[in-house]
């Protein structure tokens, strides 16, 4: 493969910590999580303990002031490891970057430092049962009334939702009919009357991820807790998504790497017909192609990353780089599904679970056919 610059030594050390966290403190539990449906909620304070929650907070909020490369090898090794149930990335990376970027320091002091210990798990709830990548349909409504909105109306497919202290909520605060212009940010303690979680929601993979629909009923929530202005949501939807997309991709190469490099290891030792899978000349053209579009994937993620590191990432990048990577992982994986036979299609395979965890890439953060949409659009 080309050899990655990005990372200096720092980076790969916290990368070999965090590693061991892994493989020590999450791997051994994710199938007990599956079964339950989220995972424990120890493991977030064990991760905030280590110090592995809001890495690129600054220190003044609890966090390590990294930079993002912190978070990306994070993002690396848990995509490595199939460790699909655990959301930091989403915690540390998503919802701790709206409440940095775009609250008071009120609200920092309040949230940040619960979030990077790991006191509190956060949530953002975008997606309705009517309304999927279209933000400006949403339906939940945020009436103002004295020194509080009343939140009403209900959201579904909410990662870390169910284990949720505190959830970024996308509401209409206003009826002018611009989707846009009317939708507002609003930070909803779990703890909230009114505010209600269902049952974890039974997917075909990413069985151990905490996935629940959330209801708000008359939920009085506190002006206070507005993220931004009021009708500035949606631009702040906007500046944020480019780098959730592109988290995307970088969890679809480094999936698809990790099931390359277990499918060499597979076909290396079985034996059909007396020789090594790996012996036969398909095999090894079918391993070449992948590993070709991989190491073209990586360069591209590499060059996304350069770029947000720079502040200068492009939300039509972001889009391509979301439903490349994605489309590519499900097509790396199934042809190394195919290359481990029968037992490709058996759970005990790492590459089996990759199978069915894989398949959601192409439909959060915005599906693929929605990323084409807004590429489209600038051209």
């Amino acid at each position: 493969m080309i050899p990655r610059t990005l990372f200096r030594p720092e980076h790969e050390d916290f990368r070999k910590s965090f590693r061991r966290f892994v493989q020590e403190e999450i791997v051994p539990h994710h199938a007990r999580w599956e079964e339950q449906q989220c995972v424990d909620r120890a493991i977030w304070n064990r991760a905030g303990e280590l110090g592995f929650l809001c890495v690129t907070m600054p220190e003044a909020y609890g966090g390590a002031g990294a930079d993002r490369l912190y978070s990306v090898a994070m993002m690396e090794e848990l995509a490595r490891a199939g460790a699909s149930g655990i959301g930091f990335p989403l915690h540390s990376d998503i919802v701790a970057n709206y409440i940095n970027n775009f609250g008071n320091e009120a609200q920092k002091r309040e949230w940040l430092p619960r979030m990077a210990s790991g006191a509190a798990v956060s949530a953002i709830a975008m997606t309705e049962p009517g309304t999927g990548s279209d933000l400006q349909a949403v339906k939940t409504t945020a009436v103002a009334d004295g020194e509080h909105y009343v939140l009403n109306g209900s959201k579904t497919f909410i990662t870390n939702g169910l284990l949720s202290d505190l959830v970024v909520v996308v509401a209409k605060t206003g009826n002018s009919g611009e989707g846009a212009k009317d939708t507002s940010l609003l930070v909803v303690e779990a703890d909230t009357p009114g505010f209600t979680k269902g049952k974890p929601l039974k997917k075909i993979g990413m069985k151990a991820q905490d996935t629940c629909e959330l209801f708000f009923d008359n939920v009085r929530v506190p002006k206070a807790n507005l993220l931004g202005k009021e009708g500035m949501g949606f631009v702040m939807l906007m500046q944020e998504l480019a780098w959730e997309r592109l988290i995307i991709a970088i969890y679809s190469i480094a999936g698809a790497e990790a099931a390359l490099q277990y499918t060499v290891d597979y076909t290396r030792s079985r034996k059909v017909f007396g020789r090594p899978v790996a012996a036969y000349q398909n095999t090894r053209f079918k391993l070449a192609e992948v590993k070709g579009e991989l190491a073209i994937g990586r360069v591209f993620v590499d060059r996304c990353l350069e770029l947000v590191l720079q502040k200068k990432l492009g939300v039509d990048d972001a889009a391509a780089a979301k439903f490349w990577c994605s489309d590519l992982m499900g097509k790396v994986i199934d042809e190394c599904l195919q290359l481990h036979g029968g037992n490709g299609y058996m759970l005990e395979y790492p590459i089996a679970r990759a199978y069915i965890d894989c398949r959601a890439q192409r439909i959060y953060g915005g599906t693929n056919e929605i990323m084409k949409e807004l590429i489209a659009r600038t051209m």
